[in-house]
């Protein structure tokens, strides 16, 4: 038989509460983080200026799976934010959307911070996504678990990849810490919309 789905895997972030699924970092200022504003999406406002700050306004679920496929539909025309794998501070990859059309995929390893892949699309509501993909080669002892991919779906349709990243770095094997990975919803300036949010297991060949 079949292993039910669960009941999180599609957030259309109807009004009322945010789902019990739905973790935070430290705390969860409903003024910053509401399902109020604009009904039917998810509304961030921010507090940190990126994925590196203790205060950062990050809304998150667990990675339970190997393998898994992220995709949530942002509308950043009043802010800069977007979809993380967040490990802790200094352990994080995101792609980021910003008002000005710039869709970013930043990387923070320890103490270096870079951008791995920018684009440039007309200012609009589109689907960020993160998926995994197989260990880079050559595939040893230092290797995986996995890479990390990002892109960008817009509205006709059409997905771009704009980067795969070498997973190994946000595992607690090399980052350390117990939490493991975070797949989460953030903005780093402004005020960043989100429509909805989907997270799906991925099995066997389907993950590559």
């Amino acid at each position: 038989m079949a292993p039910a789905r669960a009941a999180d895997e599609h957030d259309d972030f109807e009004p009322g509460d945010v789902r019990p699924s739905w973790i935070s970092l430290r705390d969860r200022p409903a003024e910053l983080v509401t399902l109020k504003e604009r009904d039917g999406w998810l509304t961030l406002r921010a507090r940190g200026g990126s994925l590196d700050e203790p205060d950062v306004i990050l809304l998150g679920r667990r990675q339970q799976h190997l393998a898994f496929r992220a995709r949530t539909l942002v509308a950043p025309a009043e802010g800069r934010g977007g979809l993380a794998v967040f490990l802790d501070e200094r352990h994080h990859y995101s792609v980021e959307a910003g008002p000005e059309g710039r869709i970013q995929v930043i990387t923070r390893i320890g103490s270096l911070r870079s951008v791995a892949a920018e684009l440039t699309l007309p200012v609009a509501p589109l689907v960020l996504t993160v998926r995994t993909g197989p260990a880079p080669e050559p595939q040893d002892s230092r290797s995986g678990p996995d890479s990390l991919v990002f892109g960008v779906e817009t509205a006709d349709g059409t997905e771009t990849e704009l980067a795969s990243l070498d997973g190994r770095y946000l595992s607690t094997e090399v980052a350390g810490g117990f939490t493991g990975r975070v797949i989460g919803l953030y903005t780093a300036a402004g005020t960043v919309h989100f429509d909805w949010f989907e997270y799906t297991p991925v099995s066997g060949e389907a993950a590559r």
